[in-house]
């Protein structure tokens, strides 16, 4: 038979209303010897506490709900592994739901999840982006994590792509590179115009003339990214020196495209990619390129969502997370022995992505708070 909380009442010589406000780690004030009694006692005789009953008096689960097009899209693994990583910590737990991209699904499974009776939901690349739709289906706390059409939502999670692409154009220039191309995504995603802006942006800081022939139109694969580099090489005595790839399959054709034409990467051109894919430090030459940070975003989502929870914070802006520039071969710039890399989301990886991440967004979530309290109460002025 389980333990019931009056035995450990009882085994620690407390009362019953003692031993639940130190089991729940409730605010009301307690001697901290008390306290650390009553815990010894739960460890010593294994008391787990009866959940169902602790949401019945308290009106949570502990759990919330996940949404995702499709777990098996690339991103979307570190995204839900970063969420959990931080639920764990505060005795949070999850369920995933694939949507498919499919707004009646969607609808239908937040009205189940409604009836489960979680605390809060997470949208990962759902069709559903905006809040307003959101709150026509369901009243709970939601957040929204990584494809976020610009200025749409709040309480949304996404990247920095602007800055994503300024650390890499950067990074070429500081090489020394003045002819640098570009091979982008389809010109209708906002990923695409963002990294675009960013290149364009970078250039003009530097005073380097920008050039359309200089850039590509490509479709996010690597057939797209060999075909748009094949188009920039045309011209032996104007090709680029570098090329920037908004994303690493495009990098990974365009590199087939500049060995195929005798050219070497990179000693004739070189080449920064975006994302960090799992094959990006595997193929040789390695490749340089921009992060995605999946993983971080998932972890600034949970905590976004448990602040909503627990009403920590009101509803924010949209918070954006920055990538960092890992220099591989494909740049030039690594001249070191190549070598084998720690697997992407092993325990040390992890851990080094928490730290980085901590209290980084609950800063920039506040911060956003107290610009829309100054335009609140500017316009009832």
């Amino acid at each position: 038979m389980p333990v019931t909380l009056s035995e450990i009442a009882k085994a620690a010589g407390v009362s019953l209303s003692t031993a639940s406000r130190a089991v729940s780690n409730s605010s009301h004030p307690m001697n901290a010897e008390t306290k650390s009694k009553i815990l010894k006692v739960v460890r010593k005789l294994g008391y787990h506490p009866n959940l169902v009953a602790r949401s019945l008096r308290t009106d949570r689960t502990n759990t919330i709900g996940i949404i995702c097009e499709n777990i098996l899209s690339p991103f979307i693994p570190p995204i839900i592994r970063g969420i959990q990583d931080h639920l764990r910590t505060v005795g949070y737990f999850s369920t995933i739901v694939n949507s498919d991209w499919d707004r009646a699904v969607e609808e239908e499974t937040i009205n189940a999840l409604n009836h489960r009776q979680m605390d809060g939901i997470i949208f990962v690349e759902t069709w559903h982006r905006s809040a307003k739709a959101i709150r026509q289906i369901t009243d709970k706390p939601f957040a929204f994590v990584h494809r976020i059409f610009r200025g749409e939502s709040e309480n949304s999670i996404r990247v920095d792509e602007l800055y994503g692409a300024r650390l890499a154009v950067s990074h070429l220039i500081q090489l020394g590179h003045t002819r640098i191309g570009f091979i982008n995504g389809p010109k209708n995603w906002d990923a695409a115009k963002e990294r675009l802006r960013g290149y364009r942006t970078e250039l003009a800081e530097h005073k380097i003339p920008y050039s359309e022939r200089l850039v590509k139109e490509g479709d996010w694969e690597v057939k797209g990214g060999y075909a748009a580099a094949q188009k920039l090489l045309e011209r032996p005595k104007n090709r680029p020196t570098a090329i920037f790839a908004a994303n690493d399959l495009m990098a990974l054709g365009a590199t087939y495209a500049i060995q195929e034409v005798g050219l070497r990467v990179p000693e004739d051109v070189a080449v920064v990619g975006y994302d960090n894919r799992n094959f990006a430090g595997i193929v040789r030459p390695a490749l340089t390129t921009v992060t995605l940070p999946a993983y971080e975003m998932g972890n600034a989502a949970a905590k976004l969502l448990l602040n909503l929870i627990n009403k920590r914070i009101a509803d924010v802006e949209n918070i954006e997370i920055r990538g960092e520039l890992i220099v591989r071969q494909s740049c030039g710039a690594d001249k070191g022995k190549w070598v084998f890399e720690a697997e992407e989301g092993g325990k040390a990886w992890r851990n080094k992505r928490r730290r980085e991440m901590d209290f980084h967004f609950l800063k920039q979530s506040k911060s956003q708070t107290s610009k829309q309290k100054e335009s609140r109460s500017a316009a009832s002025l």
